[in-house]
């Protein structure tokens, strides 16, 4: 019997592959998950960690090292890796705080699926381009690096598609040469959200490397049938309402932030008349943004959505329950991002907007991940996929 699916990612935020291989109900182990959740080591020397780490004896003592300057050195938490472990099967062991510090040797011959994507903010049409000059800019060498020790059957990197325009191109050609130069045979192409089946215009670029360079791969192509954010919400929730309990007005609209106990949205997410008149001003200072709310497909989801942009930037919508304008729910965006209502909130409003504008969409993942199963068999076939559900039942 083949065995599950081992996969590892960096910059694991909620864990967008691992969900899209929930969905698909493919069995898998996660080696090792790595995300610092934006809790940063300040005054460490990276060299006389690395020359610390090089002297201990085992992927465990050597993990510890790191564990410990993260315990010393800040009492912030990680909320990221606090929604991780609610929502996946994962214990300390498997989990590194940085991607800097991890010894990718030690996990040789371990992996076959390898993701991630270094944050993004450097490279960002929005954000202030600094690049490779930036160190969160240069993460993506890390990535790079652990591919090279790791040597994984297939990897894939994701980043906004600013990255490719950055610095006339010049930043992508460094990116494009390290990869090239791992052994990898290299496919990138710029995917949409909304051309995956889910109604949220994001555009973010994919590297797919695969160790067997004769494999000829080919990126998803888009599905037909576009959603709207309606019709999204209702599919999502017509599914798990139970009988006699649809939440529903005269005319026919549902209550999108449904939770489960027929309960209306929070008054929380409705905007005061003195927000309401920030969020649909058209911008001051030379720029401009059309304020528009409810929207057929949603604009790209923010990181920072909890501190209400204007409505030119971010989403908002009109309740069909009280006529009022709210902002969406974080149950709401993490719909948008692909995940199911079995995901676990377990941090507040502010830190689940964070993180769910900081996630992959599922769907994207999802098809592709079905056509890197056509190409290199390292998902189960059906049939292993039911013996494995079989011997686990009996156990």
């Amino acid at each position: 019997m083949k065995k599950k699916l081992n996969i590892a990612t960096v910059f694991s935020g909620i864990g967008s592959v691992e969900y899209a291989l929930k969905r698909m109900n493919v069995p898998h182990n996660i080696v090792f998950a790595c995300d610092n959740g934006e809790v940063e080591l300040e005054d460490i020397d990276d060299q006389e960690v690395w020359e610390t780490i090089k002297e201990q004896e085992n992927k465990q003592d050597k993990k510890q090292v790191v564990d410990d300057l993260y315990k010393n050195h800040t009492r912030k938490t990680n909320f990221v890796k606090k929604t991780y472990f609610a929502n996946y099967n994962i214990d300390e062991e498997q989990w590194h705080h940085d991607i800097r510090f991890i010894d990718g040797t030690d996990y040789r011959g371990e992996v076959d699926l390898f993701v991630g994507g270094s944050p993004c903010q450097s490279f960002s049409i929005m954000g202030y381009q600094k690049g490779l000059d930036d160190a969160r800019g240069t993460l993506f060498y890390d990535y790079a690096r652990l591919v090279k020790e790791i040597q994984p059957k297939v990897f894939i990197f994701e980043n906004v598609q600013g990255i490719r325009k950055h610095d006339k191109g010049n930043t992508w050609e460094i990116v494009s040469n390290v990869f090239n130069d791992l052994g990898y045979k290299i496919h990138s192409q710029i995917l949409d959200a909304v051309d995956y089946g889910i109604p949220q215009k994001r555009r973010r670029i994919f590297i797919v490397g695969f160790k067997d360079e004769t494999i000829d791969f080919e990126f998803p192509k888009p599905i037909s049938n576009i959603d709207t954010i309606d019709h999204h919400m209702q599919d999502l929730l017509l599914n798990k309402i139970p009988f006699g309990k649809l939440n529903v007005k005269d005319n026919g609209m549902l209550n999108l932030a449904w939770n489960g106990e027929g309960e209306r949205v929070d008054e929380r997410h409705f905007l005061s008349e003195k927000v309401l008149k920030h969020v649909m001003s058209p911008g001051t200072k030379g720029y401009y943004t059309k304020p528009e709310i409810d929207l057929k497909i949603a604009r790209p989801l923010l990181s920072t959505m909890h501190k209400m942009h204007r409505a030119g930037v971010d989403n908002y919508v009109t309740d069909p329950f009280v006529g009022k304008v709210r902002r969406l729910t974080p149950r709401e965006c993490l719909r948008l991002m692909g995940y199911d209502d079995d995901f676990e909130q377990v941090v507040s409003d502010t830190q689940m907007y964070r993180q769910a504008g900081n996630s992959i969409v599922v769907d994207v993942f999802i098809h592709l991940l079905k056509q890197i199963d056509n190409y290199e068999k390292i998902l189960p076939n059906d049939h292993e996929r039911i013996e494995e559900h079989k011997k686990e039942a009996i156990v």
